[in-house]
C-alpha cells in the first residue's frame, strides 16, 4: 500500500513548484524582499488588475490543494502506509 504515499508525494512536489512560481509572480506591494530585486519602484496605479486577482485566486486554490496533500500524507503515515 505504498502507491498512495508515492502518488501524494509526487503531487505535493509538483504543487510546491507551482505554488512557488505563483507566489513569485505576484506584484510587490512595497517593502520587504521585493525592494531588494527592483520591485521598489511604485507606479501611480493603486488598483489591482484582473490578472492579479486571477493569480490571487489560483494561488489560494493551489495552496489549498497543497495543504490537502500534506494532511493526506499525514493520515496515510499515521495509518502505517509509509512503513
Amino acid at each position: 500500500m505504498t502507491w498512495p504515499v508515492t502518488t501524494l508525494s509526487i503531487v505535493l512536489i509538483v504543487l510546491s513548484v507551482i505554488l512557488t512560481g505563483f507566489i513569485l509572480l505576484h506584484k510587490g506591494r512595497g517593502g520587504g524582499m521585493s525592494d531588494l530585486f527592483g520591485g521598489g519602484m511604485t507606479t501611480g496605479m493603486s488598483g489591482t488588475s484582473v490578472a492579479e486577482r486571477n493569480l490571487d485566486r489560483l494561488t489560494i486554490v493551489v495552496g489549498g490543494l497543497w495543504v490537502v496533500c500534506i494532511v493526506g500524507l499525514l493520515i496515510l503515515y499515521s495509518m502505517g502506509a509509509g512503513a
